[in-house]
């Protein structure tokens, strides 16, 4: 399978015959590597956590099988003034529960995603004031124009009022102190299908809700999800008919499941960047045997790591060409992406040790390096050879890999000196990149997963000034502008867009989206 010719062509969806038909209703089994922390969709700001809660929960505008912008809980929505949003919200829905779906619910949900202990906070910290106009229309204000709202509201989905207040769960799931609440192991949206057992890192199993206000085109009455985290259990788990969709699929596995006579593998484009960042406030790296400073505060030194990378290797050994290099911190496929700006600076040993030796670290040094080995793919091969590769110039990485569960908390912490980590920005927009990880941290949620501090005032002034701006032409000029400015920086070591790669039965048609959501609703399992 080409990789290299699939990824350049961002098509939003790749769609599988999603035709619907209601043969009799049918159980999927679906398998990842990792599993969803928390069924709280506001404790975890993670792909794989807000396409699992997705199915349960919904947010007021949704996106379509293209990936725009859809009604959901909201049936329409408009600017009345600069800074004023109205919504419209869809009559007749109720949570699983049976309560109905009100203002109240909208008014209650926007504070909790703002609040203490939530993960979701970067996609409403523009919010100045949200009003409930009536039962079924409700108004924002946002702090400045911010004509990308709803796309960035989008996966902020909606909780109930009075179950949340029932089930003392008021405030999200805090990932990074490790708090639990009833949301964690519970849930009651009002989305297509209902969580019936939680059984963390076992097995989460969902039902068909028949109560639910619209379509569900496929025939799945019951999901059972299960992560297996090895590679080849989960393969022999498909080849086997054990399960009946799994992802990610071993690079090295695509043309042997291809071959079998009962399985194929459906690859695409992914939004999602992956890139590796580093502690740039502290005076002094927790994790080091630098004492009295902080090697990152000084660019030669990011710009030495940046070109001791060996991208194209990486490319080639750990990815087999499913991977695109990228020199930005978003991909083809996002608003403001600028292919002439895609230039990475050259993989040079030499001059990186050039550059390690003028900033007073002739010998290198020592620094942890955190990172999964369970959400991304081949998350932990990739640090390891990075590892490799810093070797060559006399730096000593102490390699963390760990699993998702114990990796995100401590990483959110910012109890971390150098990381891994990826993004797809929500809205699909490069505002959602520069807010969420290039801003100056602050308290109100910009920044919230810039984890190591990276501060431009210049990048933030553009940030903010994007935001507002509604001249397409002026907005991708400042784009550009912040872009430029990170990338002289080197603010973070962006890596590559990674591809999908989902392994499925052949009795399965489904939705695969460029975000990595897999919407349960549009699954068939035919006879």
């Amino acid at each position: 399978m080409n990789f290299k010719k699939t990824l350049p062509v961002m098509g939003a969806t790749l769609i599988l015959s999603a035709t619907g038909l209601m043969a009799s209703a049918q159980t999927a089994r679906i398998a990842n590597q990792g599993d969803a922390l928390s069924m709280d969709p506001h404790s975890l700001n993670e792909s794989l956590q807000l396409s699992v809660t997705g199915n349960i929960y919904e947010p007021l505008v949704g996106r379509g099988k293209d990936l725009a912008l859809a009604p959901a809980l909201a049936t329409s929505w408009k600017q009345t003034s600069p800074n004023v949003w109205r919504f419209e919200l869809r009559k007749g829905v109720t949570f699983h529960d049976g309560t109905p779906f009100t203002a109240d619910d909208v008014v209650f949900t926007l504070a909790r995603v703002a609040g203490e202990g939530s993960d979701m906070k970067s996609n409403v910290n523009d919010i100045k004031e949200v009003r409930k106009i009536n039962d079924h229309v409700i108004e924002i204000e946002t702090k400045a124009p911010f004509p990308i709202l709803p796309d960035a509201l989008s996966t902020t989905f909606m909780m109930s009022k009075k179950w949340c207040e029932t089930n003392q769960a008021t405030r999200p799931v805090d990932r990074r102190k490790g708090i639990e609440n009833a949301a964690s192991f519970r849930a009651n949206g009002t989305g297509p299908y209902r969580l019936r057992e939680r059984q963390p890192n076992v097995r989460t199993t969902f039902v068909r809700n028949g109560n639910y206000w619209g379509k569900i085109e496929g025939n799945v009455n019951e999901v059972i999800f299960t992560p297996i985290g090895n590679d080849a259990t989960r393969v022999a788990a498909l080849l086997s008919g054990e399960i009946d969709v799994m992802e990610p699929v071993p690079l090295q596995d695509v043309d042997r499941i291809n071959a079998s006579p009962n399985a194929k593998v459906l690859a695409g484009p992914e939004l999602r960047t992956i890139f590796l960042g580093m502690d740039q406030k502290r005076d002094e790296l927790l994790f080091s045997n630098v004492k009295g400073k902080n090697p990152f505060k000084d660019k030669r030194v990011r710009q030495a790591f940046y070109q001791a990378i060996d991208i194209d290797g990486i490319q080639k050994t750990v990815m087999r060409g499913a991977s695109k290099p990228t020199a930005l911190m978003v991909g083809p496929g996002i608003n403001g992406f600028n292919a002439d700006q895609n230039k990475r600076l050259p993989y040079d040993p030499e001059a990186a040790k050039k550059l390690l030796a003028d900033a007073g670290y002739p010998n290198g040094f020592e620094v942890a390096l955190n990172c999964p080995n369970d959400r991304y793919v081949n998350d932990s091969r990739i640090c390891q050879t990075v590892a490799a590769n810093l070797s060559r110039i006399n730096v000593k990485v102490n390699l963390q890999a760990e699993t998702k569960g114990t990796y995100f908390p401590k990483v959110l912490r910012r109890d971390t000196s150098f990381y891994m980590l990826g993004w797809t920005p929500t809205t699909y927009d490069a505002h959602n990149a520069l807010n969420a990880l290039m801003a100056c941290v602050d308290d109100k949620g910009a920044g919230q997963f810039n984890l190591g501090s990276y501060c431009n005032p210049k990048v933030d002034q553009l940030t903010r000034t994007i935001q507002s701006e509604t001249d397409k032409t002026k907005r991708s000029a400042m784009i550009k502008e912040a872009f430029d400015l990170h990338s002289a920086d080197i603010g973070h070591l962006p890596l590559h867009q990674q591809a999908l790669a989902w392994g499925m039965n052949k009795r399965i048609d489904l939705v695969q989206l460029a975000d990595n959501y897999m919407p349960f609703r549009y699954i068939t399992v035919k006879p």
